[in-house]
């Protein structure tokens, strides 16, 4: 719970608002590789979260917030699309029961169609992410944090990859909307980042995020909950 003050017509007013995390939550990242990031299966350790955005959440929750008692768990898989989201679900979160479950998929359902000519086409997309959501809400009543996926063109061939990628930020966005996410706008914060350094010191290869690229969406998740 946190609050401001305003003054209105003279009078103090408190204003209280309850944050997204609550205390016991058990946090599941579900994603591709920029999750996984070299997590380790076997350990029980920080190691079990990998080396990247995921860890630096933790890290950041349990700082700011130890009261809460957070659990988080890295489900990330690299190379996966969408479809490999869904036929996991209950493996890897169903059987976990988390409370809340932030998602980053979508790039190599674009990736795969320049890469490997696999066509995810956006409704097909779209149905098997919504059919996610629509389970998680039914059986777990889950909190949902959709991120959306991002690229910067680097190198130059990855500009073609927008006419894939757009339409399907779309379809994440009208997602969101739909099952009340929480929503991280992370290409639009990549496109911002990119005018302060050049686009290779966030994502040397136009996807995968360096160290500071990771820090920059651990920042941006850490304060979009607990804002």
């Amino acid at each position: 719970m946190w609050a401001f003050r305003s003054r209105r017509g003279g009078v103090l007013c408190h204003f209280y608002f309850p944050m997204f995390l609550k205390e016991n939550d058990h946090v599941l990242f579900y994603g591709d590789s920029i999750t996984d990031c070299g997590r380790n299966r076997e350990s029980t350790g920080d190691d079990r979260l990998g080396g990247g955005y995921v860890n630096l959440c933790h890290s950041l929750l349990q700082a700011r917030f130890p009261d809460l008692k957070l659990t988080v768990s890295n489900k990330g898989v690299s190379g996966n699309r969408i479809y490999d989201l869904e036929k996991r679900l209950s493996e890897d979160v169903l059987v976990l029961k988390p409370t809340v479950i932030s998602f980053l998929i979508g790039i190599n359902d674009t990736w795969r169609r320049y890469d490997g000519h696999q066509v995810s086409a956006i409704p097909e997309f779209a149905d098997s992410f919504r059919r996610i959501l629509f389970t998680l809400k039914k059986e777990l009543r889950t909190r949902f944090v959709v991120c959306e996926p991002f690229l910067l063109p680097v190198p130059e061939d990855r500009v073609k990859w927008r006419e894939d990628l757009d339409p399907r930020i779309q379809a994440i966005r009208a997602l969101a909307v739909e099952f009340g996410a929480l929503y991280l706008p992370l290409d639009g914060l990549f496109a911002q980042a990119a005018t302060r350094r050049p686009m290779d010191f966030w994502l040397p290869d136009g996807v995968h995020p360096s160290a500071a690229g990771h820090g920059l969406i651990a920042d941006a998740w850490v304060n979009l909950v607990t804002r």
